[in-house]
């Protein structure tokens, strides 16, 4: 990894070639470090201008180490259906609520400063998380009972602990709220498994061989299912 000397500090950092930027950006981000994007340059270039932030960067640097895991700034990630996205807070006098919108690469989140504490930050994306699993989970648990002719009588998003869903006695699904940050292919994968439960409620070689029929490779997607952290 390159890096450039600032006094007694070694700033390492990375390159990334984006030929369509006209101009050159630095951002620190948590995980990722000091990442230079634009055109291509020539290395002595690109340490220039990296020197020239030198100190910007540093401040950065240690802002960035000092933020927890679950910390809420911009710089910070949030997962999100398979991908973690950055995060850029914004205070303004033009909300008196937290307002958070999704640009398909980005969490542009609006807030007055009242409100700018991490206990309102995190409630307001456990909102946010709730409505789209309505969004995207709903359709989708209604496009796999067709396909598999499974019936269930209603589906629930609630936070479970050592769950990712379960199917009641009387067919009502529930699903994790945590499962909104999963990839498309595993939410499918946990309403199949649900549905089938509408018809075998234990895990039993019926269980396993109705689940085949719909998910044929339903092995490799429990083994990732597992590997996911609660």
């Amino acid at each position: 990894m390159p890096n450039v000397k600032y006094g007694h500090k070694t700033i390492e950092y990375k390159v990334l070639e984006k030929s369509s930027l006209k101009s050159h950006y630095i951002s620190v981000e948590k995980g990722e470090g000091v990442i230079l994007k634009g055109k291509p340059i020539s290395n002595d270039h690109a340490k220039k201008l990296i020197l020239k932030k030198a100190k910007w960067i540093i401040d950065k640097l240690d802002l960035v180490s000092s933020i927890g895991d679950d910390d809420i700034v911009t710089g910070s990630r949030k997962q999100y259906l398979g991908r973690k996205y950055y995060v850029e807070i914004f205070e303004t006098n033009d909300n008196n609520k937290i307002v958070i919108n999704f640009t398909e690469s980005k969490f542009i989140v609006s807030l007055p400063k009242l409100l700018n504490n991490q206990e309102d930050l995190k409630q307001a994306f456990e909102t946010f998380y709730r409505q789209k699993a309505k969004e995207k989970i709903t359709p989708r648990i209604r496009k796999w009972s067709k396909v598999t002719g499974l019936d269930f009588t209603d589906l629930k998003i609630r936070k479970l602990d050592k769950r990712w869903g379960s199917c009641t006695a009387s067919n009502t699904i529930i699903i994790n709220l945590e499962a909104i940050k999963l990839p498309f292919s595993l939410i499918d994968y946990l309403i199949v498994h649900e549905l089938v439960h509408t018809k075998v409620k234990n895990h039993s070689k019926e269980f396993w061989s109705e689940l085949s029929k719909h998910i044929p490779n339903w092995k490799e997607l429990d083994a990732e299912m597992y590997g996911m952290r609660l």
